[in-house]
């Protein structure tokens, strides 16, 4: 399916949420560090429930040492700051979304380094700054996956797929 990469978070909540999140979608979640919390988080914990042992959650040192473990992937960076709505990316099965931390998104360094096609945005009213982390990853992935027909879901229809 995809893989999500949380680069520095830093409310154990969210990473949480998401954990549940790539438990329900069939996504692997990655972490960059430093961590704003512990993996023992009692909050991290209640907010997954029971999902992580259902997924798979690694953790790095770096940004770079988690890309060079997945290989060559297209990586897709979340940001504000982007111009290309989310909606008009062409997702595929092993592309990578990359989410910043929640008070500061991803670095300006870090945007710099992928093609303005890969920088996505999901849209809002003009005097919002952002949304909740947890929520802009979840919008991501099943746009991602809605895009492959909901591949592996349990409870696909069987007489249209949609679009």
């Amino acid at each position: 399916m995809f893989e999500i990469v949380l680069f520095e978070p830093e409310i154990a909540p969210n990473t949480g949420n998401i954990i549940r999140l790539c438990a329900n979608t069939g996504c692997r979640l990655h972490l960059i560090e430093p961590l704003g919390f512990d993996l023992a988080d009692s909050r991290l914990r209640r907010a997954g429930l029971d999902y992580r042992d259902l997924t798979a959650v690694y953790r790095y040192p770096s940004l770079s040492f988690c890309l060079n473990e997945l290989g060559p992937r297209r990586v897709f960076a979340f940001t504000t700051q982007a111009r290309r709505w989310y909606t008009r990316a062409d997702f595929r099965p092993g592309d990578v979304l990359l989410f910043g931390p929640e008070t500061r998104g991803l670095p300006a360094s870090l945007l710099a380094t992928l093609p303005e096609s890969q920088r996505l945005k999901l849209p809002m009213v003009p005097t919002s700054r952002s949304l909740n982390l947890s929520n802009a990853v979840a919008i991501a992935v099943y746009e991602a996956w809605r895009q492959q027909g909901f591949a592996g879901a349990c409870a696909q229809e069987e007489d249209s797929v949609p679009t």
